[in-house]
Formats: structure tokens, sequence, C-alpha cells
């Protein structure tokens, strides 16, 4: 990063590692492989430091991120407030808190991946003191200070919803509406999906491909972020000839979605692992057919 142009990222979408959760890689570079939790911070204080004179005035850096265990007994034990500890840091930095969006997680789903006692229904037979929650994933969004040059307009409202719900017959008719924007009712219904803080319709297993990405030791650490979370911030916080930055690229999920969006994707990888997976991931991004479903097929309308 510090050999990027200063304001001359528009939007950076990325998953810090999660400090305490995973060890990724021995390396001293990676952040991931710190002494303790403080450490962590001041080591990743760098990174957003460098996010931060990297993205141009007014526009937005996007945070996946979770509670964190502060152990992995599975027991129920106490979380770090991980997002909160990511707010202040930004702010201290110098960017201001915008939003906060919840990526609800199904907890029967999250039980049988992390085979968390806290979730399992015996601990509930046995000791509901000792129960836990799937815990909803956040998108932290941070605005750069200054009024932001260059804005990010949607003339014809919202033409994709990147999403599991159908939307109702009688407004698809008004997709690419050309009009006054108030009767665009397809993209009113599309913003009422984007605006809500609580994101119950996130596609959970539209990921990349990533399981050649694993080590011996991986099998739980490579949980790519999902498309249609990273699909909702470029539509609503970039253009498309616009520079995305992630600086933690794992298996290269967020410069792919850039690309197919038709922004320019810039990512940095520091595990071999996953940097090999991100470069066959990105060499599908521009051959590969569109998975999202046609809305036309659906409703069985001609385009």
């Amino acid at each position: 990063m510090p050999a990027l142009p200063t304001e001359s990222v528009h939007l950076s979408i990325y998953s810090p590692p999660f400090a305490g959760l995973y060890t990724y890689s021995s390396s001293e570079r990676d952040l991931s492989n710190c002494r303790d939790y403080d450490e962590f911070l001041e080591h990743y204080e760098f990174v957003v430091r460098e996010i931060h004179r990297l993205t141009m005035p007014g526009r937005m850096s996007a945070v996946h991120c979770m509670d964190v265990p502060r152990s992995n007994s599975g027991r129920g034990d106490a979380l770090m407030d991980f997002p909160g500890d990511i707010i202040r840091l930004h702010e201290r930095v110098g960017f201001r808190y915008a939003a906060r969006y919840h990526v609800w997680k199904e907890p029967l789903t999250v039980r049988n991946r992390t085979m968390t006692k806290a979730l399992a229904h015996k601990t509930i037979v046995d000791d509901s003191a000792r129960c836990g929650v799937a815990s909803a994933d956040y998108l932290l969004l941070f605005r750069r200070e200054g009024d932001n040059p260059v804005p990010i307009a949607h003339p014809t409202g919202l033409l994709e919803y990147a999403g599991e719900r159908l939307p109702p017959a009688d407004v698809l008719k008004y997709r690419g509406w050309t009009g006054n924007q108030i009767e665009n009712r397809y993209s009113h219904w599309i913003w009422r999906q984007y605006a809500s803080s609580f994101w119950d319709d996130i596609r959970l297993d539209r990921v990349l491909p990533h399981r050649e990405a694993r080590d011996g030791n991986d099998e739980k650490h490579v949980h790519p972020l999902q498309l249609d979370v990273i699909d909702r911030c470029l539509t609503l916080w970039s253009n498309p000839g616009e520079r995305v930055l992630t600086p933690f690229m794992g298996v290269g999920s967020e410069v792919y979605s850039a690309v197919r969006a038709g922004r320019i994707g810039i990512g940095a990888e520091l595990k071999p692992s996953y940097y090999r997976q991100a470069i066959k991931n990105l060499a599908a991004a521009e051959t590969e057919p569109d998975d999202q479903p046609s809305l036309f097929d659906i409703t069985g309308q001609v385009a």
C-alpha cells in the first residue's frame, strides 16, 4: 500500500484476520500471528492508516468482521468486542463511522461448520447458562472526511439485486426505468433490501471456490466473504471504472467481483496457497457466465 498514490482508491472492502480466532501463517507480517490482542490492534492500525491515506475524500471503506470469542473452548465463554475496537481504531485514524450492517447466519449451519458446543441442543438440555448465539457477521462502513469529488450516481436506479429473494412480479417491469425515478418501483424495492441494517437475504453459499487453497491445518480457516455482500458494496459505493482495494485478498473474492462489475480490483495476499487460488479465480472472472439467475427466466417473461 505505501507504493500506491495518495487518494487514489475509490472504495476498499476486506475482512481483517479475526484477532485471536485463527493463526493463518507463521509469518511475522501476518496480522493473525501476534503475541496478544493489543499487538494485533497495533499492527492493524498501520493498515488502517494506509487505507485512510489512499481513500479519496468522502469515499468509503467497508470492513467485514464479527464478535470474537475469548477462547476456542466452545462453551459459550465471553466475547471480545472486535467490531467496537475496529470502530474506535478507524475514528482515531480519521475515518467517520457511517453504518453497521448485520449479515444473518443460520444457527444449525454455524454449529455444523464450527462444532461449537454452545450452539448444540445438548447444551440447552445440560446447562443453558452455557448456551451461545450464532452471531451475525457485521459490515462496518467508514467514510473518509471531506466532500466526494465524483458522485456515485444511479440515473436509472438500481438495476441488479444481489440476494435470495424474488422481487414481486409487478415491480419487474420498472427495471431500468428511465422516467421519473420516484416511480421506479423495482429500484425502490431493491433499495429497501439494501437500506435495512439487517441483511437476512444474503446467499451464504454464494462464495468463490476455496477448497484447493487450504493447507493441511486450514479446514476452518478459509471462509470467503459472500459475493452478495461484495456486490452490494460495489453498487452502493463505487462507479464503473473506479479502483477497489482489498489488503487481505484471500482467494480473491473482492477483486473478482470488482472485475465482474467493471471496476479495477487491487488486492494483496500474504499466504501463497490463498494467492494461488485467487489467481485461478480471477482468471475466470471475465469468462465465466453470470451466476445470478435471470429475473426474466424466474418469472417466465421474455427479456
